[in-house]
This record gives C-alpha cells, structure tokens and sequence, in this order.
C-alpha cells in the first residue's frame, strides 16, 4: 500500500498509508487536521506506486503524475474539483491546482469537460 505525506498548519508532518487513488487531501487524527503534502511527496518520492514519474517506452502509467499543463492557480483547487464534479467526471485535483487523471479516457472526459483538447494526444 502506498505512503501519503500528511503535514499540519503547524509543521506537524505524519505518512499514512491508503489505498491506491484513496487518499483524501485531508484527514483528521485526535482533533488535529492535517493536510495531503503533494510537493513533500514529489520531492521526496514517499509515494510509492501511487503516482508513476516515469513514462516507459511511449506508454503511460496510470494515474498519471499531476498534470500541470491543464492546472489552476493553487486558489481554484477547489473550484476545479467542484466543476469536474458536477461534470460528471470526478477528479482528483492537487491543492496547487494540478488535476491527477486515472486513465486516458478519464483525461480525455476532464479535458473535454472543460472544453480542452490534447492535439498531441494518441486517443
């Protein structure tokens, strides 16, 4: 099972183990709220198996690492979530605003959602 990063408002930083794709962005533990640290985890590679890095010979692993070409400001997070949502195509988004696709036809749906299209795209 992979290994989240979960850091505090104060500093305080735990690793939480989910499901692959489960991790919420934040969780609660004996009253203290911590939050999903995605640039501790890119930094520091503590994700496991749980967002691939690496493309291997023209085929992409799924999920996808968080796509920063489509992203938001870090301030909209939540708005893209909401709207891909309410789009029926349910994504999970970075709080920097970086939408994390699970397959290409889910990338493709998003983009699509949005009125966006990949012209570089194989599918």
């Amino acid at each position: 099972m992979p290994v989240y990063c979960y850091t505090s408002k104060g500093g305080y930083t735990q690793e939480l183990k989910f499901e692959r794709g489960k991790a919420p962005d934040k969780v609660e533990i004996d009253g203290l709220i911590l939050y999903r640290n995605y640039q501790f985890e890119r930094v520091q590679g503590i994700v496991k198996n749980a967002i691939p890095s690496r493309v291997s010979r023209g085929k992409a692993k799924w999920p996808m690492e968080p796509c920063v070409g489509s992203g938001v400001n870090a301030n909209q997070a939540q708005e893209l979530r909401d709207f891909l949502a309410k789009s029926g195509v349910p994504t999970e988004v970075t709080n920097d605003g970086d939408p994390i696709y699970t397959s290409p036809e889910h990338r493709r749906k998003a983009l699509k959602a949005r009125g966006l299209y990949d012209k570089s795209s194989f599918n």
